[in-house]
């Protein structure tokens, strides 16, 4: 296969990735540079790897099954089960969806920095954050044929991404060096560590390649092209968060900056002490393309996942998908505006909002196992043992990061 062709192939994955990379993503791995250094790196590569074992499985089930994964769960298991499997991984999203909307109002710091600017009035980023949604739902309606529209638009906003960020990293890396200070020997909060893992490793985009490679139109003779877009796709992905990842480290590590990333804006304006205002506004256009990459398509797969599960259609462009859309919209704004629409922490919030993501994948990564490991998957549509083997891992990692998680945020909300 050729370069071209290879090009052509990839799709479905690109906009897993570009979902996945939105600005809990980017805002979660500067953390970790800032905090954890190189330890952040060997993370991301395993993160890596586990994704795209699952999202190739996700391709795989979405072209050897005649339906879609929640029917196929409604046809062997029950209803109700493919309900709570739809209805786990619509709070995934509407959790993303909630950290969407905090940095869509964190990406406007940077540019509205002065004393008497109005984002620093509750009303003004309440604001924001409703009219966001309203043009948003009102595209949603308004649009007809969504998943060409989607795929073309994702790929040019993981375009501008990769060049935001490589720009960001090539002027870091030809500045003077960052003074470092020794560590203070404070104990780490892990849960940015664990945010950007569940971030990368974000089982419920791969569920949502199964859908994708359905609207895209493959078959089983397309087994290799979804192979390839796995694989291509979320390569981009960690690469895309290895350079932000690399970038924090050699700005922020072991610096006093390093615990004054609160905000969006910090994280920006602490790039223009040492490489001028440009970078300020370079990053603050990455985190802005991050949170557009996300905002729509995170809100599809839930509302799709959820319609399909109810029994209600699996096509994106259905409508009960559509009204399930919406209604993610509706609740990642809710939760924006009660956690996050006054000024404050808007760093910790996206954090602690991308780390709660990981109590659920578990519930999905089970289900994608159950599916994969059908005895009447034979000849073609067999699951390669290697992949099954990648994907029994993955779970495992699922599982035992959502019990890290779950004793984390306890001690975090209840000072044990």
């Amino acid at each position: 296969m050729s370069i071209r062709e290879t090009l052509k192939s990839v799709g479905p994955a690109i906009i897993v990735a570009a979902v996945v990379l939105g600005p809990g993503s980017i805002l979660t791995s500067s953390k970790v540079g800032a905090q954890f250094g190189w330890l952040g790196v060997p993370m991301l590569a395993v993160a890596v790897v586990l994704m795209i074992g699952m999202v190739a499985l996700s391709a795989r089930l979405g072209v050897v099954y005649r339906h879609s994964l929640c029917d196929e769960l409604t046809r062997r298991l029950s209803r109700s089960i493919a309900i709570a499997v739809a209805t786990v991984l619509f709070l995934i999203v509407a959790l993303f969806q909630s950290s969407n909307n905090i940095a869509v109002v964190g990406g406007l710091e940077p540019l509205f920095d002065s004393a008497d600017s109005p984002l620093g009035e509750s009303w003004f980023r309440i604001l924001i954050v409703i009219l966001v949604n309203a043009l948003v739902i009102l595209s949603l309606y308004a649009m007809r044929s969504l998943y060409g529209l989607i795929e073309k638009a994702m790929k040019i906003l993981m375009g501008l991404m990769i060049m935001v960020f490589l720009i960001n990293l090539v002027t870091v890396m030809v500045a003077e060096p960052v003074e470092r200070v020794v560590e203070s020997g404070q104990p780490a909060d892990w849960l940015p560590l664990i945010g950007m893992v569940g971030t990368t490793f974000s089982v419920a985009g791969a569920f949502f390649q199964a859908y994708l490679v359905r609207e895209k139109g493959w078959g089983l003779r397309d087994l290799r092209k979804g192979m390839i877009d796995s694989v291509v796709g979320i390569s981009v992905l960690g690469g895309v968060t290895a350079v932000i990842l690399i970038t924090s480290i050699m700005v922020f590590y072991r610096t006093p900056e390093a615990a004054q990333l609160k905000s969006v804006g910090d994280v920006a304006s602490q790039l223009e002490p040492l490489f001028g205002s440009t970078a300020k506004y370079i990053f603050a256009t990455g985190i802005l393309a991050g949170a557009f990459s996300s905002f729509l398509v995170n809100a599809i797969i839930g509302g799709t996942v959820m319609a399909d599960g109810l029994g209600k259609g699996s096509k994106i462009g259905d409508r009960w998908s559509r009204h399930g859309t919406a209604a993610a919209l509706i609740v990642g704004m809710l939760i924006a505006i009660l956690a996050g629409a006054k000024q404050g922490n808007t760093v910790g919030l996206i954090t602690v909002a991308q780390a709660l993501t990981v109590l659920g994948i578990p519930a999905l990564a089970l289900a994608l196992l159950f599916l994969a490991v059908q005895k009447d998957l034979s000849g073609e549509r067999r699951t390669p043992p290697a992949l099954l083997a990648i994907a029994g891992l993955g779970t495992l990692v699922a599982f035992f990061f959502a019990a890290l998680t779950a004793i984390k945020l306890w001690g975090k909300l209840f000072g044990s």
